[in-house]
Parts: C-alpha cells; sequence; structure tokens
C-alpha cells in the first residue's frame, strides 16, 4: 500500500526548510533517476530524444540529456523555450556541454516527454497538439517525465518523490503506461508526510481463508440477496459469494416459480432467514419490488451491500440512514446518487474529471458509509479515508461484472469482516482474477470471474 497525494510541492518546500536540499538537489535527484532507469533498460550509444516544455518539467528534461550526455545519442527538442529560473539554467549546462537541439521530431530509441508535468490544466496550440501526436505516432520505447502531458502515450511514467492522485483518474489510465517513483535526495519514507488516499498494491489483498478445523457452514456467515426482475443478476451475485466462503447463501423473493430456476446449490426463501448475517440488494433489482417490500427486507440491523437499480430510487435516501452499510455505484448511478442526496447535479463526465472531490464529498456528508466508485480505477471510500485500486482492466468491461464484485463482497460481510475490509479485498480479489484470466481479453464472462476465485 503506497500513499498518494493531491500535490507535492509542499513536501518539496519541506526538503528546503527542514532537510537544506535546495531545489537545484532535488532536480538533479530527478533526472538521475530517469537516467539510472534508461541505463538499466538500453544500451550505451541509444538514441535518445527529450522534448522539452517552459517550467520545470523540462529543467528535470534538459538535466536528464545532460546526464545521458556522452553515452547516449542524445538530442533535446524545445516544445517552447526555457523560461522557469531553474529552465534556464539547465539549458545553460546543457549548450555548455554541447548537448544538440533538433527543430523536429526524428526517429529515436527512447523518447521522453517533458513539456508541462503535474499541474497544468490549460490546452497546446496546434503546434505542439501536433508534436504530441508525432510522438504517439513514434515506434520508440515512450517516457513521460513525472506526468504524461495531455493526450502522450507514455511505455512508463517516472514521478519525482511520490504518488500523485491525478496519475490515477480514469482518463489518465489510457496514458501513463507503468508508473515508476524517483527519490528526490531522500528515502520516500522520509519525504512523504501522512496521506488520507491510499494506492493498493495486489499484494494487499487478504483472501477469507479457513484456518478453523472445528468449524461448520454456520461458521462462516449467511448471505440473503434480495431477488428482484432480473434473476441473473442476483443468481451470479450469490454464486460469487459461495465461491468466496459464506457458508449459506439465500435468494429471497416473492416469485416462487422463478427462484424454482436457481441453482442446487443456491438456497431461496420468501422472507429473510433467521440466520443471516448480511443482507445484499440491487443486483437485478428492477421495479417490480415496492418500496414496503423493500423496507421489509431491511428490517434489521445487518450488514448492507447495496448496487444497481436502488441508486436512482428516493427510497435510497432513508436507507442512507442505517449503519454499516456499503454503496457499489458505477459513474452514472453515482451521479443520480449524489442528485438525490442534494451534494451535486453534475454530468458523468464532470464526475469522472473530478472523481476524487465528488468522492470526498459524498463521504463527508455520509462518514458511516463505505464507498466503492467502480471505474477504470476503483476509488474506495470511508469518512476521512480513502483507496485507490488501480489493477482493473477491460477484461472487466462486460456485464454482469459488477455483480460479481457485490457477491464477494457481500461474502466477506456475511463473514464478519468490516465494511471497508470488504471493500477492499474483494476488489483487489475481483481484478486479480480478471488479470488471471488467460483468455482473449474480450471473452471473460462473469461465470469465468466465479470459476477464477477458485484459482487465488
Amino acid at each position: 500500500m503506497q500513499k498518494l497525494f493531491d500535490e507535492v510541492g509542499s513536501l518539496d518546500a519541506r526538503c528546503y526548510e527542514e532537510f537544506f536540499l535546495s531545489e537545484d538537489t532535488l532536480m538533479e535527484h530527478a533526472a538521475n533517476g530517469m537516467a539510472s532507469f534508461i541505463r538499466e533498460k538500453f544500451q550505451k550509444k541509444s538514441t535518445v530524444i527529450i522534448v522539452t516544455g517552459s517550467g520545470n518539467n523540462g529543467a528535470d528534461g534538459i538535466a536528464l540529456a545532460r546526464l545521458l550526455y556522452g553515452d547516449y545519442t542524445v538530442s533535446l527538442l524545445h516544445a517552447k523555450a526555457a523560461k522557469s529560473p531553474m529552465a534556464q539554467l539547465q539549458k545553460k549546462r546543457a549548450d555548455a556541454l554541447g548537448v544538440p537541439t533538433l527543430t523536429q521530431l526524428q526517429s529515436c530509441d527512447v523518447l521522453v516527454e517533458a513539456i508541462v508535468g503535474t499541474g497544468f490544466n490549460g490546452s497546446f496550440d496546434a503546434k505542439i497538439s501536433q508534436l504530441i501526436q508525432d510522438m504517439n505516432n513514434s515506434n520508440s520505447y515512450k517516457i513521460a517525465c513525472d506526468m504524461p502531458s495531455p493526450r502522450f502515450y507514455a511505455d512508463t511514467t517516472l514521478t519525482m518523490g511520490a504518488l500523485k492522485k491525478a496519475l490515477f483518474l480514469d482518463a489518465q489510465k489510457e496514458y501513463v503506461g507503468n508508473i515508476k517513483v524517483l527519490d528526490l535526495g531522500i528515502s520516500r519514507a522520509l519525504y512523504e508526510r501522512e496521506s488520507n488516499w491510499h494506492l493498493l498494491d495486489e499484494t494487499d489483498l487478504q483472501l477469507p481463508h479457513r484456518t478453523k478445523t472445528n468449524s461448520h457452514k454456520g461458521t462462516y456467515g449467511h448471505l440473503a440477496l434480495l431477488s428482484g426482475e432480473k434473476l441473473g443478476a442476483s443468481v451470479m451475485a450469490a454464486s460469487a459469494a459461495l465461491r468466496f466462503g459464506s457458508g449459506l447463501v439465500t435468494l429471497v423473493g416473492y416469485e416462487k416459480e422463478q427462484l424454482l430456476n436457481i441453482p442446487a446449490e443456491l438456497m431461496y426463501a420468501h422472507a429473510l432467514p433467521k440466520t443471516t448475517s448480511a443482507v445484499a440488494l440491487g443486483m437485478g433489482l428492477g421495479s417490480e419490488l415496492s418500496e414496503k417490500e423493500i423496507l421489509q427486507f431491511l428490517a434489521n440491523n445487518l450488514p448492507l451491500i447495496i448496487d444497481a437499480d436502488l441508486f436512482y430510487m428516493k427510497i435510497i435516501v432513508k436507507i442512507l440512514e442505517k449503519k454499516n452499510i456499503l454503496l457499489t455505484p458505477h459513474p452514472k448511478e453515482f451521479v443520480s446518487l449524489l442528485k438525490l442526496t442534494n451534494i451535486a447535479d453534475i454530468t458523468v463526465t464532470e464526475l469522472q474529471n473530478e472523481r476524487f472531490k465528488y468522492v470526498e464529498l459524498f463521504c463527508e456528508k455520509y462518514p458511516h458509509v463505505t464507498l466503492l466508485l467502480k471505474g477504470a480505477n476503483v476509488i474506495i471510500g470511508q469518512g476521512e479515508t480513502f483507496y485507490i485500486n488501480p489493477h482493473g482492466s477491460a477484461k472487466l468491461a462486460k456485464g454482469g461484472s459488477g455483480d460479481v464484485l457485490s457477491g464477494l463482497i457481500g461474502a466477506l460481510l456475511a463473514q464478519g469482516h468490516t465494511a471497508l475490509h470488504a471493500a477492499i479485498h474483494a476488489s483487489l480479489a475481483h481484478t486479480k482474477v480478471a488479470k488471471n484470466y488467460t483468455g482473449a481479453d474480450f471473452s471473460l464472462t462473469p461465470m469465468d470471474l466465479i470459476e477464477g476465485i477458485t484459482k487465488l
């Protein structure tokens, strides 16, 4: 698990004030980190072109050129003239060594993009936009310095000092490639401060292994799922819950003919079983059930997971008063939830541009609720604590994948885990199963996910 930060300027400032490290010192270590990465990956005399901007991101790139010059065939291409004091100083140093500059992009082995980095919110002119397009069309290995400039597709992003949250916006997943953090003259442990945001590593996953030998099915909990209009969704969730260790799983519904069609290993009932230890609803709920029937199902203090259709119903506001509740909306559902709870009236695009902000606003208003916002990078929040799971892939973009995730979460809730623990570890299991899938990337089905749980 790694810390995430909104910005690192304050961390840099602490280095200046408390550790007497200059801006120049930090920049030299950043450039050395990039140079070490290139030296480890590419042979000497490989051709390297570094495209720079006017600020300190460009300065990092110019310093890198100086460090590689002589061992590699290095050239600088200034997309913007050096303007910041550090960019001008680094250019003066590179010019003194005779590092050559180009007027247009050429073929090369390694292409480093150091145009703007973090904190850039504007847009490029036509000339730079065309340059970035040409860079993307290059067959070179592409490295982004600190943060990919808009529309630049990096194979690797070498980010400075610490991980920035902006690297994990859904829209950035297409561009960042592999992410590596470079030290800036002191250990990350000293450079970083406390943060409410964390990045989940695959090694953080804790599975619900059974260590008790003197146990029975009741030892491992009983999940009850309310079955609505679309039986398939609740069946997939229930099957996933059974696979993930829930001792008993029951579908609760009011249409006996429908429930008789469920798999033999699942139970069915018309009322909540007395041994229920957690409840789930929303998966395939549709509009068949009345508010009275839904509230009757929820007339208890059991841990609860909610997904799908319920996020469009006004009744959700009343349900949010309950304790020990976990929500798993996708962006469109979350936009509806924000509107129903009077937090914000925004579009999905606006949400995706500021996912972190709206997750924080929701968790501030409902600190007792655990939120899992689906997306290319899953965000999990509770109160003032937040996590990002970046390990998902396009394999999961298939109807029913979310129902499986709900089942995994429900299984952990039923087994007595906290809502936050259930959200984190079910999400990590979900993405790991997809990663382990060896079929074509377009062919993963919910049943493949459920079967894949057996191999975790």
